[in-house]
C-alpha cells in the first residue's frame, strides 16, 4: 500500500515518514512490505489508509498546481476518510490524524471481543426498509442486549448493517424475504458504526478533547449530519457521534451535488467511492486519484 506513491515521489516518503515518526512506528514499512495480517489490524489499517490518502493529495496538489483548499467546493470522507479529509482541509494535523486513527482503530478492535459482532451487506432494498428490518431483527430475538442498525448508507440500493452476530443473520434472513438482491455477511474484524462501539466512542471522545481542531477550508460533509460542519466543537461531536452512528455516505453526495457540485475526485487507495458516487450523482464526472499514473493523467489534464 502505497509504494508505488513512496517510489515516485520524494513528497509521497516524507508524509509517509511524517506519520512513522508521529506514531514511533515503522508503518510505512508495514504497508510496503507486510505482513498483510499486520497491516490489516485496524490501528495499522486506519492510519495507513489515511497516510495513502495524505500521501497521493500531496503529490496531486503539487504536479497539478491545483489545492483543496482554495480550488475545491467541499471535502468529505467515508468513516475513517472523515479524517483524511479534515486533514486535507487544515482542520487536523498529519500528526494528530495519525494518532487519532490508531488509537480509533485500536479502540474499536477492544471495544467487542472476538465472535460477539458481525456486519452484513443488503444489496438491493432503500435505506428505510434495511432501518426497519435491523429493528425488527434486534426485538425478533428476544436476547438481551441484541443490537442491529444500518451502519452505512452508501447509496446505489448497498446499505451495511452492524450489530450482535445473532440480529444480523436475523436481519440477513428478513432482508431476503424482503426482495433483497443479495444479503451477504461481512469479513470484519468488527461491528463498526453501531452501539456496540460505544466504549471506543468514549475513547475517541477522550483523546479528542486534547487536540486542537480548525474550522476546515473548504466545507467538511460531515458523515453523522450529511450537509455542512464547519464549527470545530461541532466537528468535535461529530467524530465521536460517528463512532456509534450511520455513515450517512448517500445522503451527503446528493447534499453536494444539490449544492452545484458536478465534479468529485476520489483521493487514496481504491475507487469503492467513486463507483458508489457514480451511482449517486448520475451525469457528474468522478475520478480516482491514487497511483502516480493516476496522478499524472489528472495533472496533464488540469494543465491543458
Amino acid at each position: 500500500m502505497g509504494k508505488a506513491l513512496a517510489d515516485a515521489f520524494p513528497l509521497a516518503r516524507e508524509v509517509f515518514g511524517r506519520v512513522d515518526a508521529a506514531l514511533s512506528q515503522k508503518l510505512s514499512k508495514i504497508m510496503f512490505e507486510g505482513p498483510e495480517a499486520e497491516l490489516t489490524l485496524t490501528a495499522n489499517a486506519q492510519p495507513a489508509l489515511m497516510a495513502s490518502s495524505m500521501a497521493a493529495l500531496e503529490v496531486l496538489e503539487k504536479e497539478s498546481g491545483l489545492h483543496v483548499r482554495k480550488d475545491a467546493a467541499f471535502v468529505a470522507g467515508h468513516s475513517l476518510g472523515e479524517y483524511s479529509a479534515l486533514c486535507a482541509a487544515g482542520s487536523l494535523t498529519l500528526e494528530d490524524t495519525a494518532k487519532l486513527l490508531h488509537l480509533r482503530g485500536d479502540a474499536m478492535q477492544k471495544a467487542v471481543p472476538p465472535g460477539e459482532g458481525a456486519m452484513a451487506a443488503i444489496l438491493g432494498l432503500d435505506f428505510g426498509i434495511v432501518t426497519r428490518i435491523a429493528t425488527q431483527a434486534a426485538s425478533d430475538l428476544y436476547l438481551t442486549g441484541a443490537i442491529c442498525q444500518a451502519a452505512n448508507d452508501n447509496g446505489g440500493g448497498q446499505v451495511v448493517i452492524s450489530g450482535t452476530k445473532e440480529a444480523v443473520a436475523r436481519a440477513v434472513e428478513l432482508a431476503k424475504l424482503a426482495g433483497a438482491k443479495r444479503a451477504v455477511p461481512l469479513s470484519v474484524s468488527a461491528p463498526f458504526h453501531c452501539a456496540l462501539m460505544h466504549p471506543a466512542a468514549l475513547a475517541m471522545e477522550a483523546a479528542l478533547k486534547h487536540v486542537a481542531i480548525r474550522p476546515p477550508k473548504p466545507h467538511l460533509v460531515a458523515n453523522v449530519t450529511a450537509s455542512e460542519l464547519d464549527d470545530p466543537e461541532a466537528i468535535r461531536s461529530g467524530l465521536v457521534e460517528q463512532v456509534t452512528g450511520t455513515v450517512r455516505w448517500r445522503e451527503s453526495v446528493i447534499y453536494m451535488r444539490a449544492q452545484g457540485v458536478t465534479r468529485f475526485v476520489e483521493v487514496g487507495t481504491g475507487k469503492v467511492l467513486a463507483g458508489l458516487i457514480r451511482r449517486i450523482a448520475e451525469g457528474t464526472v468522478v475520478q480516482s486519484v491514487g497511483t502516480p499514473e493516476d496522478v499524472m493523467t489528472f495533472s496533464t489534464a488540469a494543465n491543458h
